[in-house]
């Protein structure tokens, strides 16, 4: 391979390489302002109404999630939404690189109490579907179980590499478990799209339609695509062409995230959280 050519490719590679960065650091902007926003949304709602014991208004926004016969299940998944509150917020506190660097024993004390956090919401919410189970059925069941227990596994993965001092292990498992923390923000952010643009078909008020189901999969399965895309640990994704392909589907989500939370924000998350103040 001539000079020239090797050149040409390198150029490729640095530029792709440069594209997908930007696009990575507006998809982690925009995902940052909606799910610090979300995450006071939570605990301004979920959480609140169960300090107050106001716990019946839950049924409101998502039903069936409090119920008076079983108390234990009402607990878990109190603490899976206080504790999924407190991850949002956190997890893009962590992934702030001059914080990182420059104050690492704050570092490492938020993510102590991330992890906390993350192995206490996988915990409730496993807790609830197997006292009480989903509105959905078994589908939604193995799907919400299957993400509790990937949640789990990434929170427990991230502190045993960062233990062992294997960084670059670490952020990597580290970034799995924000993209499935990520998982009740863009379930909102998803229904609600797909009800607009659907106008309701495959969604029943029993959660067990067809769009339900592959909800049931989809919020938190393709979270972990990106985040691999973002790794990059993988040779297949170093290639430019998948690289540039990377950065036009970013871009793609960065739009669909940024409109979807204007939406949310205005008519749910903002009002819900004023309330407080």
């Amino acid at each position: 391979m001539s000079e020239i050519n090797k050149s040409l490719i390198s150029k490729t590679k640095t530029t792709t390489q440069t594209l997908l960065n930007y696009m990575t650091i507006f998809l982690v902007a925009t995902v940052w302002i909606s799910t610090i926003i979300f995450g006071l949304y939570i605990l301004a709602f979920y959480a609140l109404a169960l300090f107050n014991g106001e716990t019946m208004q839950w049924n409101e926004v998502l039903p069936d999630l409090y119920d008076s016969k079983n108390r234990t299940a009402t607990i878990g998944i109190g603490i899976h939404f206080i504790a999924g509150g407190i991850i949002l917020i956190l997890g893009c506190i962590q992934l702030i690189n001059p914080i990182r660097k420059k104050y690492p024993t704050f570092h490492r004390l938020v993510g102590r109490l991330y992890i906390i956090a993350s192995l206490t919401a996988a915990i409730g919410g496993l807790t609830f579907i197997f006292l009480k189970g989903t509105i959905g059925g078994l589908v939604m069941n193995i799907g919400f179980s299957l993400y509790g227990v990937l949640m789990f596994i990434a929170a427990i993965e991230t502190v045993r590499h960062a233990r062992k001092k294997q960084f670059e292990k670490h952020r990597a498992w580290a970034l799995r478990l924000f993209a499935l923390a990520l998982g009740s923000w863009l379930y909102r952010i998803d229904y609600g799209f797909g009800l607009l643009l659907a106008d309701g078909v495959g969604h029943t008020k029993t959660f067990s339609g067809v769009f339900d189901q592959v909800m049931s999969f989809f919020f938190f399965i393709p979270n972990l695509f990106v985040a691999e895309i973002v790794i990059g640990k993988f040779k297949f994704f170093k290639n430019p062409i998948v690289q540039l392909i990377g950065a036009f589907i970013l871009f793609m989500v960065s739009i669909f995230l940024t409109i979807g939370s204007y939406f949310f924000i205005k008519h749910l998350w903002g009002p819900a959280i004023l309330e407080v103040f």
